[in-house]
């Protein structure tokens, strides 16, 4: 056995043993702000589903690709794997009563809430600081979530500012400061 094939198994092996406890590993993840979205789709049957998420991020420029990740134990689930398209609605700093809207459970999360059908009739919401319509490309898992890959097919955005999320807690930025 060579050196760097015992450094790698004690490695390994130490990994193994360590433990982390989730919700403190979920305050550490907190740290980092992000965004946040409401991504939206159609079932088969035309029944709207949307949640939010702050779990989107970039890929790749060329081609334009996107990323989000959703829960296994989620109920949407099987209509975002179904889908042909999903929209990530980009929320504006005035629209936090929407991330938490689309953070419940609800019978039809859309009753009074303004939006218009995007590809594959995936609902755009209204007023929104920018909004992807994504073909859903790949499906990955990863752990206890599905990651979905959209490949970026329209796009448009706007000049409000972002709603963004950090250590539990909805806020703003403040530019040049």
């Amino acid at each position: 056995m060579t050196q760097a094939t015992a450094a790698a198994e004690t490695s390994e092996a130490l990994a193994a043993q360590q433990t982390i406890d989730p919700r403190d590993f979920r305050n550490a993840l907190g740290c980092f702000g992000t965004g946040v979205t409401v991504i939206t789709a159609v079932a088969a049957d035309g029944r709207r589903v949307g949640l939010t998420a702050n779990s989107f991020s970039s890929v790749s420029l060329n081609p334009p690709l996107v990323l989000w990740s959703l829960v296994m134990h989620s109920p949407s689930l099987p209509v975002f794997q179904e889908a042909s398209h999903f929209t990530v609605n980009v929320l504006a700093q005035h629209q936090e009563h929407l991330a938490r809207h689309f953070a419940r459970a609800s019978d039809d999360k859309f009753a009074g809430i303004a939006w218009k059908p995007g590809l594959g009739g995936a609902p755009i919401l209204d007023d929104v600081v920018a909004e992807f319509q994504c073909r859903n490309a790949y499906r990955y898992y990863g752990g206890d979530h599905v990651i979905f890959l959209g490949a970026v097919e329209s796009y448009s955005y706007g000049g409000h500012e972002p709603l963004l999320f950090s250590r539990g807690t909805f806020g703003s930025f403040t530019p040049g400061s």
